[in-house]
């Protein structure tokens, strides 16, 4: 009797996730480069704002406006990521990936990894093509014109086509710019699979895999955390997630068996609601995702099956986020406490807005709140029949200039010996506002480049 061959094991793709956010924790990723069965490591570090800040960096220095902490992320992890086969996918490049990817080459060469392969991807930056046309912001419906001269940068989330690209190029880092956060992750999952472009129904299970696992952390427990109502086990030492990927797309959530946090349905399915407007049209570059039959389910400790993600063709249009100088805001801030002090504050309040009044001060817009009694919700705050032991004061406004937003710390700080009694642990800051708005462009505006470089 002929034995009847085993049938293949499907192929699976690990993808580990090295940050969430620019400033992330740095240890959870060495962990996954040492430990972590994985093929990818994907660090995703580009909030909105963040790209029109590194804009403005580069502004002052041309070799600068990529991550800040790009380069103690490299030195910690590529030595295990080389000596293990782990490809890293990051957008760390944020305004400048070839300043980047230059820095890489520089300490790719300083841990002798010769013939170590970086790839760049450039073309988000299309401040010339936003400016040229007369394109309107979608938050205001005003042109990006009335802006004049305030705008800073302009930068498109471009898709998972040009890493896709760089990893068939043999690209063992690779660095874009702006990218639509599951970009990063669909990516890798369409160069090892060979996904076509047009394969709806897994692009669309493959962004609800990169939806999951952006925000590191946060689908390990850390946001999920709520003392006494949803417990997470030693927060202290949280593991990122690690995604383990079928062929059809299907998503195993978990994380190393020895990392803080924990992954559950909850959690899950927390992270799969944010963030998110229309959970059956969720608009990527690459696909319209639908949510709306997603099926999360508990395998075990640490380990969640999710599956059911599907999508529907890309809509041509590309957002763009738009960076631009909003003025100034100055901050003061005094702290009140014992017997009286909420009153303490209140007064000191209504001294510096009648001062701010009466010396002049330009302001757009002011705002003052006394943190730990009405801070978060303003006048929606409840009442509260115990007095606070503590109150804290603070006081902002938006001005034109810097020297009118310093005043309004001066103001506050004058406080110490200008106003109620007891007030102490005075600061104060003036900084310059960068907002952020968004335009549609057509995806055929933009073209997208891969530069390849050797170590």
């Amino acid at each position: 009797m002929t034995a009847t061959p085993a049938s293949p094991l499907p192929r699976i793709v690990r993808l580990g996730v090295g940050a969430g956010y620019s400033g992330d924790r740095i240890e959870p990723a060495v962990e996954l480069a040492q430990h972590g069965e994985i093929d990818y490591l994907v660090f995703e570090c580009l909030a909105e704002r963040t790209i029109a800040l590194a804009q403005q960096a580069r502004l002052r220095d041309p070799e600068a406006g990529f991550d800040p902490l790009l380069a103690a992320r490299l030195r910690a992890v590529l030595p295990h990521c080389a000596a293990r086969g782990i490809r890293i996918l990051t957008n760390m490049g944020a305004a400048n990936p070839l300043g980047a990817a230059r820095c890489a080459m520089a300490i790719a060469a300083e841990l002798g990894l010769q013939g170590f392969k970086i790839a760049a991807v450039t073309g988000d930056d299309v401040l010339a093509a936003v400016q040229a046309g007369e394109h309107r912001l979608l938050e205001t419906g005003d042109t990006v014109a009335s802006l004049g001269d305030r705008v800073l940068s302009a930068n498109a989330y471009l898709g998972a086509a040009p890493m896709v690209q760089a990893l068939a190029q043999g690209a063992q880092l690779v660095i874009t710019g702006r990218a639509a956060d599951p970009a990063l992750f669909l990516a890798p999952l369409v160069h090892a699979f060979g996904w076509a472009w047009d394969d709806w129904q897994r692009l669309g299970q493959g962004t609800v895999v990169g939806h999951l696992l952006e925000c590191a952390g946060q689908v390990t427990g850390g946001y999920f955390a709520d003392p006494g109502f949803k417990d997470v086990p030693d927060l202290a030492r949280l593991g990122f997630p690690m995604g383990e990927v079928s062929e059809d797309g299907g998503l195993v959530v978990t994380k190393l068996a020895a990392a803080g946090g924990c992954v559950t349905e909850a959690t899950c399915k927390e992270q799969l609601l944010y963030e998110i407007h229309d959970p059956q049209r969720y608009l990527q570059p690459d696909v319209v995702a639908d949510f709306s039959e997603v099926t999360v389910q508990q395998l075990g400790p640490d380990r969640v099956q999710v599956s059911g993600g599907r999508g529907a063709p890309r809509s041509g249009l590309l957002k763009v986020s738009v960076g631009y100088h909003d003025g100034f805001v100055g901050e003061g801030q005094i702290a009140y406490a014992g017997p009286g002090a909420l009153a303490r504050a209140q007064l000191a309040q209504a001294i510096v807005e009648e001062r701010l009044a009466l010396t002049g001060v330009a302001l757009r817009e002011l705002r003052c709140e006394l943190i730990g009694v009405n801070a978060l919700h303003g006048a929606a705050s409840p009442p509260s029949a115990a007095e606070p032991y503590e109150v804290r004061l603070r006081v902002a406004a938006r001005t034109d200039t810097l020297a009118e937003a310093v005043r309004v710390g001066n103001e506050v700080e004058t406080l110490y010996t200008n106003g109620p009694a007891g007030g102490g642990g005075a600061s104060k800051s003036a900084r310059e506002i960068v907002a952020v708005q968004s335009v549609l462009l057509p995806e055929s505006a933009i073209s997208p480049q891969v530069h390849l470089m050797e170590a």
